[in-house]
């Protein structure tokens, strides 16, 4: 019998009237059924966020017992994980929902995980942290606190169908809200399990709601509810469209044209350099808002060699399934490029065809597209910089810094970049006049795989989310109050 999912509101499991399949990516086989539900059927978990206190379920004041609560929760959770079976079951729901291979399903459990483990005991309780200050006389003294903001909504993209979620829900409860998580349905059988496996370990099943809906409904259940903040990892389009109908109470984690400078080839591990240029971009068919989008070489380096070397190495990544773009789509982008003058082909740009692919999914060989520097202008700028989520890079060749900064200055989504140099005066020169949220240096600079658990978010957007670390924890999902002691 196929498995049907269920929503979960007040901590109750419900079916809805309709429910939509979701096949395997791998084999196009039926997988499991998830819940297509209407706006008719939204009012309770509109009734739920409207009726969660602004002082959330516990905050300095009140229920200090649940920090200790959740800290048990992330430790027994964290030990459930390394029991195989459990472990096997989330990693092979990974894999058959969003085509990742075992090696990186397991790295995105391995992550989560390593999480949990940070804040289990009473690591929880020291994210309520607050400080004082002295007053103006004797017996006066102000004290600043961290507050929840109380009920709150995540929209959590398909990529990392355990990883972010999992994060930013239990960041939110950790600072006292009461979270709606919504995740992408193709892949929200991963959150499923893990959100039943966190009950079998003490988290309370009203403190969390969980809907499976389409885009539309839940921003009809946003627009309705109005949650007092709401944190969307996903698209640049959709997060300003959010932003601008929930009155700018939204943190985002939106898109990212991740870029890589390489400078001059002195006293870098050329081997090296190829290597993680093809892992930035093709791994996991590009499928991540870090993955390297637009590649500068500095003139030093020999662009035949290059291009050869990072067409053998990206011929070595595994290609899989993309779930949000259509070949066809990625194919007619690239030859819009093509049409700029002096834009070359470096490989790439064909339909891969397989037997286990079902059609509907897009399915590309590794791309890459070279344009000269000086037409990269105001004319095609816009073109250049669009974030292909899929296997696909533009790749340019560049003498003067400086004029790499200018193009630099005109992307919008600042989300990851790197600096590939061991020259500290060329690389701090780069950081001092860029913007981006995390940004890797040195001879390995990587536009993605950071360390596990760090602060990860964009730059130089006032509604930035980050996810991850303390900091980012605090940031995202509390405010300040200031309580004034005068005696």
């Amino acid at each position: 019998m196929t498995k049907e999912l269920k929503n979960l509101v007040n901590g109750k499991w419900c079916k809805t009237k309709k429910y939509q399949n979701v096949y395997n990516v791998l084999n196009g086989n039926l997988h499991h059924k998830v819940p297509n539900t209407s706006k008719s059927e939204i009012f309770p978990f509109i009734h739920s966020i409207q009726s969660t206190p602004k002082s959330g379920f516990h905050n300095p004041f009140k229920n200090p017992e649940r920090y200790l609560m959740l800290g048990d929760v992330c430790f027994r959770t964290a030990h459930s994980l390394h029991n195989p079976t459990i472990q096997d079951q989330i990693i092979d729901e990974i894999i058959c929902v969003t085509g990742k291979t075992s090696a990186q399903a397991y790295n995105e459990l391995a992550v989560t995980r390593k999480f949990l483990e940070n804040f289990s005991g009473d690591q929880v309780r020291f994210l309520a942290k607050g400080f004082n200050t002295p007053g103006d006389h004797n017996g006066q003294m102000s004290n600043g606190f961290r507050w929840p903001y109380g009920g709150v909504a995540i929209v959590a993209p398909f990529n990392f169908p355990l990883e972010i979620p999992l994060l930013q829900l239990m960041g939110s409860l950790f600072m006292g809200n009461k979270p709606l998580l919504k995740v992408d349905s193709r892949v929200s059988i991963v959150m499923d399990s893990m959100l039943k496996l966190m009950h079998d370990n003490g988290l309370p099943e009203n403190n969390v709601d969980f809907i499976h809906c389409n885009g539309k409904v839940m921003e009809h259940l946003l627009l309705q509810s109005k949650p007092r903040m709401t944190q969307f990892t996903g698209s640049t389009k959709i997060a300003e469209k959010l932003s601008k109908a929930l009155h700018g109470k939204v943190r985002i984690e939106g898109g990212g044209m991740d870029w890589k400078i390489v400078g001059k080839n002195q006293g870098l591990d050329s081997g090296k350099v190829y290597e993680i240029c093809a892992k930035d971009a093709y791994s996991f068919s590009g499928q991540k808002c870090s993955a390297q989008s637009l590649l500068f070489i500095h003139a030093s380096w020999d662009l035949l060699v290059f291009q050869n070397n990072l067409k053998k190495l990206a011929a070595k990544e595994v290609m899989g399934p993309l779930l949000t773009l259509q070949s066809d789509e990625i194919i007619d982008h690239a030859n819009k490029l093509l049409e700029i003058k002096g834009a070359k082909l470096w490989f790439g740009n064909k339909k891969k065809y397989s037997d286990h692919i079902p059609n509907h999914l897009g399915f590309i060989e590794p791309t890459a597209i070279y344009i000269p520097l000086e037409q990269i202008n105001e004319n095609n700028i816009e073109l250049v910089t669009k974030e292909i989520f899929g296997p696909f890079q533009v790749v340019t060749s560049y003498e003067n810094i400086d004029n790499v900064l200018d193009i630099c200055e005109q992307i919008n989504d600042h989300l990851t970049a790197a600096v590939v140099s061991n020259d500290p005066i060329f690389v701090n020169y780069v950081i001092g006049n860029t913007v981006n949220g995390t940004t890797y240096t040195g001879e390995k600079a990587r536009t993605t795989g950071a360390p596990q658990n760090h602060w990860f978010g964009p730059c130089g957007d006032p509604r930035s989310a980050g996810i991850g670390s303390p900091e980012a924890i605090i940031q995202t999902w509390s405010c300040h109050r200031e309580i004034i002691k005068d005696h």
